[in-house]
C-alpha cells in the first residue's frame, strides 16, 4: 500500500509539472527566445525600457518584427535587441526592455489602411533618422557652460528629448528660468546635463539662452 501511494503521489507531481507548460508554452522561458512581432490592442506604439519598468529609450510600432533573448511571461518583461541612440554611446543596438504582453510570434493584421498607411509611417521614419544622422554629423565639442530654459511662454515649457529631434522620445520637461548644462553641440541642437538629476539629452537651442 506504501509503494503505491509514493507511485501515485509521483504521477501527479509529473502531471503538476506538465499541465502549466502545455496550457502556457508560448510564456515558458525555455522556448521564448526567437522573432517576434509587437501587437497592441489599439494599434498605437509600444515603449521600450532601458530596465524592466526603468527609463523610456524610445518606441517600437505597432507589427515591426524584433528579435526576443528571453520572456517572461503574463505581465512580465522581455530582453530584446533595439537599435537606438544612447547617450555617452551613440547609434548602435542595445539590449533593452519591453511588457512582454505586447508580443506575438504571428504578424500581426495591418492597420488604419493597411500598406498606404505602413508605407507613410515608414516613410516618416527615415525622414526622422536622416534628420537625426544630420544633427549628429554635424556635433561638435564644447566647453561646457550653463544656458537658461526660455519656453516662447512664461508659463511654458521646454522638452529635453533622447536624439536631436521634435519626433524623438521625450525625456523630461523644464520650465522657464531652469539651468542645464551644455556639453556638447549640433547645427540646431544642444546635447545638456541636467546636473541634478544627471540626465542627458537634447535641447533645441530657440528655446535656451546664455
Amino acid at each position: 500500500m506504501k509503494k503505491r501511494l509514493i507511485a501515485l503521489l509521483m504521477v501527479l507531481v509529473l502531471a503538476a509539472g506538465l499541465i502549466p507548460a502545455a496550457l502556457a508554452e508560448d510564456d515558458t522561458p525555455m522556448a521564448s527566445e526567437g522573432y517576434y512581432y509587437v501587437y497592441t490592442e489599439n494599434g498605437k506604439g509600444l515603449n521600450v525600457r532601458s530596465t524592466p519598468g526603468g527609463d523610456v529609450v524610445g518606441s517600437l510600432k505597432y507589427g515591426t518584427k524584433i528579435y526576443c533573448y528571453y520572456r517572461d511571461g503574463g505581465n512580465g518583461w522581455a530582453l530584446i535587441d533595439y537599435y537606438y541612440n544612447n547617450p555617452g554611446y551613440g547609434y548602435g543596438t542595445y539590449a533593452a526592455y519591453i511588457s512582454s504582453r505586447y508580443l506575438r510570434k504571428n504578424k500581426p493584421p495591418a492597420r488604419n489602411g493597411g500598406s498606404s498607411s505602413s508605407s507613410s509611417a515608414s516613410s516618416a521614419s527615415t525622414d526622422v533618422t536622416a534628420e537625426i544622422n544630420a544633427e549628429f554629423k554635424s556635433a561638435k565639442k564644447v566647453t561646457p557652460f550653463i544656458v537658461t530654459v526660455r519656453p516662447t511662454r512664461a508659463s511654458g515649457w521646454v522638452n529635453l528629448r533622447w536624439a536631436p529631434s521634435k519626433s524623438a522620445e521625450l525625456m523630461a520637461t523644464y520650465k522657464q528660468n531652469e539651468k542645464l548644462l551644455v556639453i556638447k553641440e549640433t547645427n540646431n541642437w544642444y546635447q545638456v546635463e541636467d546636473q541634478d538629476t544627471g540626465d542627458v539629452g537634447f535641447i533645441n537651442k530657440q528655446f535656451v539662452v546664455q
